[in-house]
């Protein structure tokens, strides 16, 4: 394909997966918004009025940042994953596999839609957020920074899920049992320093306390990790999983029967 082309169908792929969340926002923008919301009353209000404060900040102000990455995980993800094999599961991915749309345009075209999912629920929920707590910005540049390699790390990686997925309780099966567990353990809602040394050690192991903590830095200026280690970290895992992608989609996987 000649580079108009390309990017003609690099541009249609992901104008369709964007209209697509726009059009059913009451299921992919408004639900997580009221959940983060609720998790902002229950753990904010309720619980953190009995906390002291972490790092100089209330708890409220600490979990807000760690509640916004959430969000934007698991709605990047499940947007790639259940998009793609939904497309699987009615066929019309075998249109866009006889077409000759290069396999790059096919995993970016997913990503980007699954980024802008991503990044529209984190947006709405930091203005939610505005309602419950005040307001900071430490580093613009490393929010932006975090919040995108993030989104794109999940949304490669929901991809990944929907081209192995058979049925659609494979697709439900790594929210479930690794991403949730992982979230819920990354940092959100707790400062790791207030660990013992073992479990310290052992949480460091999650990739998304670097995440989390990161994209905590960008609000707060405050960090339990190092901070350039987490962006290197999400570069080579956004790389990686990107590679990964395009030799399943060259390959065929899980599409040729």
């Amino acid at each position: 394909m000649k580079t108009k082309e390309t990017l003609i169908s690099l541009y249609t792929l992901a104008d369709r997966e964007i209209k697509r969340t726009l059009r059913i926002w009451l299921q992919t923008l408004i639900p997580p918004v009221i959940t983060m919301s609720l998790y902002l009353i229950i753990f904010g209000e309720f619980i953190g009025s009995q906390i002291r404060e972490i790092d100089g900040f209330s708890y409220m102000e600490f979990i807000v940042p760690g509640l916004i990455m959430m969000a934007v995980i698991t709605n990047s993800y499940s947007n790639v994953v259940s998009s793609f094999y939904s497309a699987k599961f009615m066929k019309s991915i075998e249109e866009l596999f006889v077409s000759p749309t290069p396999s790059w345009v096919i995993v970016a075209g997913y990503t980007i839609g699954g980024v802008t999912r991503g990044i529209l629920v984190g947006l709405l929920v930091t203005i939610g957020s505005l309602f419950f707590s005040t307001f900071h910005i430490y580093n613009i540049f490393i929010v932006f920074l975090f919040v995108l390699l993030t989104s794109i790390v999940f949304s490669l990686a929901g991809m990944i899920n929907g081209i192995l997925a058979e049925s659609f309780d494979d697709i439900s099966i790594i929210p479930t049992f690794i991403l949730t567990p992982l979230t819920y353990l990354g940092g959100v809602f707790y400062s790791i320093s207030l660990l013992p040394d073992f479990w310290q050690k052992l949480s460091k192991l999650n990739p998304i306390l670097y995440m989390v903590n990161g994209f905590r830095y960008g609000f707060l200026g405050i960090t339990d990790i190092n901070i350039f280690f987490g962006l290197i970290m999400l570069v080579i895992f956004a790389l990686v999983l990107f590679c990964v992608n395009l030799y399943l989609i060259k390959n065929g996987v899980g599409i040729k029967t």
